[in-house]
Order: C-alpha cells, then structure tokens, then sequence
C-alpha cells in the first residue's frame, strides 16, 4: 500500500520554537502517513529545540546550524526533498487530522493539480480558536472567489494547508530569500503564473498566532512588504489602489483587535 500512496515531504523551518515545535512535530508524525519525509531546518536555536528534535529518533531528519533566515531554511530542506508532494509547516503550526491522507487523496484523484490550498483554523498561544470571522472571510472567497486578479488585492491563501508537486519546484524555483514576511504570498503569485489553483474544501492545518510572532509584532511590515510583491506581478493602478486600501481595512482591524486583547 506504501508504494501506491506518493511520497509527501514536508518541510519545518524553525529557530528557538521549542514553546510550540513539539506540537508541531506531533501533528506531523500523528498522521501515521505511511510514505512522509518529515524534515527540520533549524537556524541554531540556543533554547531545548534541539534536545526536543533529538528525542524523535529518526521518525524525522534534522539539521541545526546556522542560516539567512526563513526562506534559506525552507530552501534548503527543499533541496534535499524526495517527496513527490511538498509542504512547509512553521514550528509554532500545526496539521489538522488526516491532513496528509486528504492530499495525497487529491494529488491522486486529481493527475492536473499541481498545486492544492485548504481551510485553515486561526488559534492562539493555547491552541484555541481566534479570528473566526477573518477564517470565515478568507473561506469565501476561497469556495467562490477564487480567481488570481482578486489574489493580487485580497491574499486569501493560508500557507501551512497549502502542498504543490515537486515539478512546480523544477519550473519556477524556489523561495526569493530577500522577503522576510512574504515568501509565501510572492511564492503562490508565481505558481499562479503557470499552474491553476486547486481547492479542497477541508481544514487542514492550524496557523498559530502569539505576541512574538513576527506578524504579530510588525504588521505593517508585513502589509508593505506584501505591496511591494503585488509590484512585480501587475502594474494595475487599479488593482494596486485596491490592494492598498484592503491593507488600510486591515490594519484597522488588527488594532481593533489588540485593544480588545
């Protein structure tokens, strides 16, 4: 049965996580999906990550040294990936149940996807539930709005439940290292340029938010840095003006809701 199911490989770059990465290595493991490459990337924490990643044996691959940052660390476990079916998870992340098993099941089912994006949960520093309303929104135009002009104003793909084929990695490339917030966002822009976007009407991860994360701290940051990506794909006064005011609506509600926390 291992041989017909595809390989996934799934990539976690972290760097002193050792508060969520547990967690996070459990969801991954948990799924008992019999054909996983389950690769960390860890920059040279200084806190228990290590001791933490040791203490799985080699039900995963590790490395811990020294790195540029997020997108290095991703690029690298892409590098040395086998899987057919590939995936990054952020250490303070984590997979909803079955998550693998509901890829591999498209990927199969679904021979002209090349790149597949889910639901997925908002919840805090315990794990519960936060945000329902911004899920919600995303969800919409996930099922009804899916379509690339509207991606370049709205960004409604959640990274942790979205997987592409390793071919998508030989035709476009892989993560531009000099983004610090939006990797993801320039990254999906860029598959979009070539590969249609598949959808599956399920949750499949959690994305964790906490008051050290780093869009968290900085989202303003993250919102301009996310402009400057929509920059290099369209030159659309239009959509840019639209692209701006939705980063003004939500910095709004973002102060909103820290004055409520």
């Amino acid at each position: 049965m291992t041989k017909n199911l595809p390989k996934i490989s799934l990539i976690t770059p972290t760097l002193n996580q050792s508060k969520f990465i547990k967690q996070t290595i459990i969801s991954v493991l948990s799924q008992k999906y019999p054909n996983l490459e389950y690769i960390v990337i860890d920059g040279g924490s200084t806190d228990d990550t290590v001791k933490i990643l040791k203490s799985f044996g080699n039900k995963l691959k590790w490395i811990s040294e020294k790195d540029k940052g997020q997108s290095s660390a991703i690029n690298k476990g892409l590098k040395i990936a086998t899987g057919e079916m590939l995936g990054y998870l952020n250490s303070d992340d984590y997979l909803e149940k079955n998550a693998l098993w509901k890829v591999s099941e498209y990927f199969s089912d679904n021979k002209d996807a090349y790149w597949l994006t889910g639901k997925c949960r908002i919840v805090d520093q315990k794990g519960k539930e936060v945000r329902k309303f911004i899920t919600i929104y995303k969800n919409i135009f996930l099922k009804y709005l899916r379509f690339k002009p509207i991606f370049y104003i709205i960004q409604f793909i959640s990274q942790p439940a979205t997987f592409w084929r390793k071919d998508v990695v030989k035709k476009i490339g892989v993560f531009d290292e000099s983004l610090y917030y939006s990797m993801d966002y320039e990254y999906w822009l860029r598959i979009w340029k070539t590969y249609k976007l598949h959808f599956l009407n399920d949750y499949l991860a959690c994305y964790r938010i906490h008051s050290f994360s780093k869009t968290v701290t900085n989202p303003k940051g993250q919102f301009d840095e996310e402009y400057s990506v929509v920059s290099r794909y369209t030159r659309n006064p239009l959509i840019g003006l639209l692209h701006r005011f939705h980063i003004k609506l939500a910095l709004f509600v973002y102060q909103l809701l820290k004055r409520r926390n």
